[in-house]
Order: C-alpha cells, then structure tokens, then sequence
C-alpha cells in the first residue's frame, strides 16, 4: 500500500513513516498542506494520513482540495483537535477516519489496515490463494503452514498481488502502490524484487502463483 503522511511536527512525522515502512509500507511524506497537494496532483496514494494544523494550507484544505476530484483514496485524519465538532467536521468533509493524538503506533497501523483493507471489500485480516496466506496484521506470509521469508518489498508485492488475484498489476501500477516516489518507470527494480518472490514462492509451493501476462502485467491465479 501507497501511503502519504502529511505531519509538520517531524519527530513525530519520521517515527511514523520508520514505523509503517518496517510492516512494509510504501510511504512518502511532507510537511506542509500545499505540498500535500501538490504531491497529490502528480501521485496515487492508496491513504492519507492527514494533520489539520499545517503551514502553508491546513489539513481541511487538502482534504477538500483532494475531494474535489478524488472520491477512492482513503483519508486518515491525525490531530490533536479532539473536540466533537472537529471530528464531525472532518468526516462531513470527506475524511474516512480521525485519530487525535497522543496516540499508540499500534493503533494507527490497526486503522490503517482496516482502511486499507475495507477498500479492497477484504473482512479478514488473512489473505488467501489455496496453500499460500498473507496474515496482513502480522505482515507475514506462509505456505503449507510454513513461514516464507520475504523482504520488505517483496511483502509489499504479495499483499497487493493478493488483494487483486485474478487482475494483471502492471509495473506502473506496482509503482504507483508498493514503490515510493524514489523509483521511476525506467527501473529494473520492480522486475528483480518480483522474479525473487516467485523463486520463494515456487520453493515453498511447488508452483510459482504468479503469472506474467504479456502486454497486461503480472497476475496472481489459484492453480488449476
């Protein structure tokens, strides 16, 4: 999953980012309401993690430039805002979450993967294709009941693969949702990090579940 965090306090902003990019995260981030947008004209993110006291343009301005053209990507507001009348006006402006801080690392993770996972009409916390889960709280996958070990871009890769079985993800895609903005079309990167899930998957399953479909992307079936 793409994430931006959007958080002008920058202690907290990079404990945030270091906590979601260790369960494997992609996120990007900034610190000030106009470069939230602007970074959200040019990029998909699957969720915002979103302050309202920003410089430059604060957080319900984002929000509502972001709902201008943009119904799908989910928003998280974090503030320390906690009266009722903030929370009320967040949702009513298109947020789909509020948190106000102080607040656990835990519970953050815990509400974005329901945000995230709510997205793609997931109810459980375990992703499945026959032999081969995905326990997206814990971040790990197995085969046959063994764990499979797997780098971080690699977990980012098989959790969006399982989210969509059945669709071809094209490189640009898997950009878009497991790369951050660091990566560009033109890199090799994507194509290694995958052929090195296969190899593990083939070595854990038998089989390799991913299918690469010329001209579409790479797919993930159930065996026939």
């Amino acid at each position: 999953m793409h994430i931006l965090i959007v958080e002008d306090e920058k202690v907290l902003c990079d404990t945030i980012v270091r906590s979601l990019k260790h369960l494997s995260y992609s996120v990007d981030y900034c610190h000030d309401g106009q470069t939230a947008i602007d970074m959200l004209a040019v990029d998909h993110f699957d969720l915002v993690v979103l302050d309202l006291n920003l410089p430059r343009k604060d957080g319900m301005s984002v929000l509502k430039a972001l709902r201008e053209n943009d119904f799908d990507t989910k928003v998280l507001i974090l503030s320390a805002r906690s009266e009722v009348a903030d929370k009320v006006a967040g949702l009513d402006a298109g947020a789909n979450d509020y948190l106000t801080k102080p607040f656990h690392l835990e519970e953050l993770a815990a509400r974005i993967r329901a945000l995230t996972l709510r997205r793609f009409t997931q109810h459980d916390v375990v992703l499945t294709c026959q032999e081969l889960s995905f326990d997206t709280k814990a971040r790990k996958a197995s085969a046959k009941g063994s764990n499979i070990s797997l780098t971080r871009k690699e977990t980012g890769i098989l959790e969006y693969l399982m989210l969509n079985q059945g669709r071809p993800i094209s490189q640009e895609e898997f950009i878009e949702h497991v790369w951050d903005s660091s990566v560009d079309n033109f890199s090799n990167s994507i194509r290694v990090h995958i052929s090195s899930l296969r190899k593990k998957l083939r070595t854990a399953l038998g089989y390799d579940p991913i299918h690469n479909r010329i001209g579409e992307g790479y797919v993930m079936e159930e065996r026939q």
